[in-house]
C-alpha cells in the first residue's frame, strides 16, 4: 500500500499545493445544548442552548481543509449581501484562505443550522435559494476564475447542487488543462465530462448512472468513467473505506476510522487531501490512502472538522 516513510514525505510536502476551490459556499451554524425534558406542546425534546458557533461549510470547508494543512486555497463562489456573508468572510480571513466571492442580493448566503445535544445531532435547518444563477453573476464568477487559473496547480469542484456549478463554468475549467477533482451532485452528472476524477460516495455513485442497487460497484464505476470520459473514479464506502477504480484495475482501501461520531464534511476532507497529494507528485493510490487516513480522523470528531499536518503525521506513526 504505502510505506510510513513515503507517507510522511508526502504529508510534509502537502503545504506546497495551490488549489482553486469553486462551488457552493455554506455557513454551518451549530447550536449546542442539553436535553432534560420533553415539550408539553409536542412529543419532541426541549434543547436548552448553552453555546453556538459558526463553521465554514460546503466549498468553504474544502478550502478550510486545504488551509489546515498549510497549503494555499483560493475560494470562488456566491454569497448573499447579508450578515452571514460577513461572518463567512471573517472566518475565511481567520483561516488565511484567499477568496473571490460574488455577492448576489437575490440569493442569501446558504446557512445550515444543526442542533446538537448529548453529542447527537437532533435537527438540521437549511436556509437556501437554489435558483439558477443570473447571467451577470455567472459572468462575474467566470471572470474571477480566469484571474487565478495560472496561480493554481489543480481545481476542486465542490458541487452541493445549489446552482453555482454551470456548464459554462465547467467548460472553462476543463479548457484550462488543469487537474479537476469533482465532488459530484447526481443531478449535474453530465457537467463533469472530461474532468480528472470524481469522488462520490456509494449512494451518489449509483444515482449518477441510475443503477439498480443489485448492480456491482465495479459496473457502476465503469459506467461513470465511460459516460464522462474519465480515467478513474474514487468511491467512498463509509465503514468499508474507499475504492479507486481505474481503467484496468481496482484498489480497495480499508477504512481507518477508530470511531465514527459525525460524517459531516468527510467528503470535503477526502477530495481536499486527494487533490493536494496528487498536486505535489504522489501517485493516485498514495493520494487516496492518505485521504482515507484524513477522513478517518474527521469522522471521529463532532461537527465540521479538519485535519492538521501534525495530526495526519501522527496517524502514520
Amino acid at each position: 500500500m504505502i510505506q510510513k516513510e513515503r507517507a510522511l514525505e508526502i504529508i510534509s510536502n502537502l503545504k506546497k499545493a495551490k488549489i482553486l476551490v469553486i462551488g457552493d459556499i455554506i455557513l454551518d451554524k451549530y447550536l449546542w445544548g442539553n436535553v432534560e425534558r420533553i415539550s408539553p406542546e409536542a412529543p419532541v425534546p426541549v434543547v436548552e442552548v448553552i453555546k453556538e458557533n459558526y463553521n465554514l461549510g460546503g466549498a468553504s470547508n474544502v478550502a478550510n481543509n486545504i488551509a489546515s494543512l498549510n497549503a494555499e486555497a483560493i475560494l470562488i463562489g456566491v454569497v448573499g449581501k447579508d450578515e452571514n456573508a460577513k461572518i463567512l468572510k471573517n472566518l475565511l480571513e481567520e483561516k488565511n484562505i484567499k477568496y473571490a466571492l460574488v455577492e448576489d442580493k437575490e440569493r442569501p448566503t446558504i446557512e445550515k443550522t444543526r442542533i446538537i445535544a448529548v453529542s447527537q445531532q437532533l435537527l438540521r435547518i437549511d436556509r437556501e435559494n437554489k435558483a439558477k444563477l443570473s447571467k451577470e453573476i455567472e459572468e462575474e464568477i467566470i471572470k474571477n476564475i480566469k484571474n487565478v487559473l495560472d496561480k493554481v496547480d489543480s481545481i476542486i469542484v465542490s458541487d452541493y447542487g445549489k446552482g453555482v456549478i454551470t456548464q459554462n463554468i465547467m467548460d472553462l475549467l476543463v479548457s484550462s488543462g488543469k487537474m479537476i477533482f469533482v465532488d459530484p451532485k447526481p443531478s449535474n452528472f453530465m457537467l463533469y465530462k472530461n474532468t480528472t476524477i470524481l469522488t462520490p460516495n456509494r449512494k451518489e455513485a449509483y444515482e449518477l448512472v441510475k443503477a439498480d442497487k443489485e448492480e456491482s460497484l465495479e459496473n457502476v464505476a465503469k459506467k461513470i468513467m465511460e459516460n464522462l470520459n474519465l480515467q478513474r473514479v474514487l468511491i467512498t464506502l463509509s465503514s468499508e473505506g474507499m475504492a479507486l477504480f481505474e481503467k484496468d484495475k481496482v484498489i480497495k482501501i480499508p477504512a481507518k476510522a477508530k470511531k465514527v461520531y459525525d460524517v459531516t464534511g468527510a467528503g470535503d476532507t477526502v477530495i481536499s487531501v486527494l487533490s493536494m497529494a496528487k498536486s505535489i507528485g504522489a501517485s493516485w493510490e498514495e493520494s487516496a490512502i492518505i485521504a482515507n487516513y484524513a477522513a478517518g480522523y474527521v469522522v471521529g470528531e463532532i461537527g465540521t472538522a479538519t485535519v492538521t499536518e501534525d495530526i495526519l503525521t501522527s496517524l502514520f506513526s
